[in-house]
């Protein structure tokens, strides 16, 4: 009996602290009032890019072949008396390789015999003219003595008539010594165009640089065969002068229109990610590519690189400048994109929320009848006691993680709502992280457009 009394006690006791439990946990929850999360207008400058990567490239590179095929024998010597490798630095004529020349050798020594040749033949025909020319100038004076005889009985007519045929053959003979020369010169000349040819090819054995500059990359090793045929192989690169940089920086089509000649860039490398260089867009190339329908034109980027320090082919980061504010009033994008519930707007401005909610939108926050700003045009939000009121602002320029705003309503230092947390949250350390701080996403970087900024000018 005693047992069972002290098994309903227990019951009961465990049934009222469950009810306790329930109460407090009604209770608790129910008053867990949403809190905003706030953050300071703020007066700074900003600086509204277009983030694009690229290339470094030379400004003027010479791609440097073999016209003829054979083996590499040996390299020639840089400036500094060094064989000939990456990054040497040479002048127009250095000799940069040498190809085995035994068989062009053998080929200028064939032409020059047939060249000789060709020689003593037009000499051979030279003196058979003279040869024609005598025996003609014979036969026309024997031909003029048988013309003043004449067919008599001191000279018969067959005579007559054979002194008549020696004088046409020496004429003929005469000319066709005459087409012997004119061949034999025809000879001559192509004899020596062979030649020349012939030394010509023995020439391109010694490949030689044809600009000064640095060699930015040497294709070939001693032994290798270079093989000439439809294309001449490439041997070296060389860059004529690595204190003029560019950089080709694909840029989606959407950006292409805010891009113009001499407009300010900034980028970076990879190499150097704490040294920022600057540049000016020389040129906007019209032979746009497209990849898997993504339109791309490429930009080339004037710098200068005295220093040296930028290398060809290394990726940069790129920033064209494509506005700039200095001291206006900066606010997060977040304050920008935020919009609160009707129960959470004073009451005086809650007429004016609902006679705009045809055009609302659901935000983020979850709250819905939420009014879209106008393109240029956008409302802040301002706590007042557990309320929000609206401030009407004007947007500017962005850089994707700020926006300049201009309003009647507005003082540096204004604290506006840039979202909404709960108890826990707002006394969380996370909740007092300034949103002036740019918070990096994944695939983005600090200031990049497209990361979800206000519409207005850019």
């Amino acid at each position: 009996m005693r047992r069972k009394v002290v098994i309903t006690i227990m019951v009961v006791i465990g049934l009222a602290v469950i009810s306790c439990f329930g109460v407090w946990s009604f209770w608790y929850k129910g008053n867990k009032a949403p809190t905003f999360r706030t953050a300071p207008v703020k007066r700074g400058d900003l600086v509204a890019t277009i983030s694009a990567t690229g290339t470094v490239e030379p400004e003027e590179v010479v791609d440097v072949g073999a016209q003829v095929a054979g083996l590499i024998s040996t390299f020639g010597k840089d400036k500094h008396g060094k064989f000939i490798d990456f990054g040497s630095v040479v002048d127009a004529g250095t000799v940069l390789a040498k190809i085995e020349d035994s068989l062009y050798v053998a080929a200028v020594d064939t032409a020059k015999a047939q060249y000789q040749q060709a020689e003593a033949n037009k000499i051979s025909a030279d003196a058979n003219v003279l040869q024609m020319k005598a025996k003609l100038l014979q036969a026309r004076q024997d031909w003029d003595r048988a013309q003043k005889l004449g067919p008599s009985d001191a000279l018969a007519q067959s005579v007559y008539d054979q002194y008549k045929a020696n004088y046409e053959v020496a004429k003929a003979n005469l000319a066709a010594a005459e087409a012997a020369v004119e061949q034999t010169k025809a000879a001559v000349a192509q004899a020596k165009a062979s030649l020349t040819s012939a030394r010509i090819n023995l020439s391109y054995c010694t490949i030689k640089s044809p600009v000064k500059g640095v060699i930015v990359d040497r294709r070939v090793n001693i032994g290798q065969t270079v093989v000439s045929s439809l294309s001449a192989p490439s041997l070296f690169l060389i860059a004529k002068d690595l204190k003029r940089i560019q950089v080709w920086v694909s840029v989606n089509e959407a950006d292409i229109g805010n891009i113009s000649k001499d407009q300010p860039v900034t980028f970076t490398v990879d190499a150097l990610p704490s040294q920022v260089f600057q540049g000016q867009v020389g040129k906007i190339r019209l032979n746009a590519t497209m990849t898997q329908n993504v339109v791309t034109y490429t930009v080339e980027v004037n710098t200068n690189n005295d220093d040296g320090k930028l290398l060809p082919y290394l990726t940069a980061n790129a920033q064209f400048v494509i506005g700039r504010r200095q001291g206006v009033l900066l606010v997060p994008n977040a304050a920008l994109r935020w919009s609160p519930r009707p129960k959470q707007v004073v009451p005086e401005s809650r007429q004016m929320q609902h006679a705009r909610a045809g055009s609302s939108s659901r935000d983020s926050s979850g709250g819905s009848d939420t009014v879209a700003a106008p393109q240029g045009r956008g409302t802040l939000w301002v706590e007042q006691e557990k309320f929000v009121r609206p401030a009407r602002v004007k947007t500017g320029l962005t850089d994707g993680t700020l926006t300049q705003v201009e309003g009647d309503d507005l003082t540096e230092g204004l604290r506006v709502v840039i979202g909404e947390a709960t108890k826990e949250t707002s006394d969380s350390p996370s909740a007092e992280r300034s949103p002036f701080t740019p918070q990096v996403g994944r695939g983005q970087r600090p200031g990049q457009p497209g990361s979800g900024g206000p519409g207005g000018e850019r």
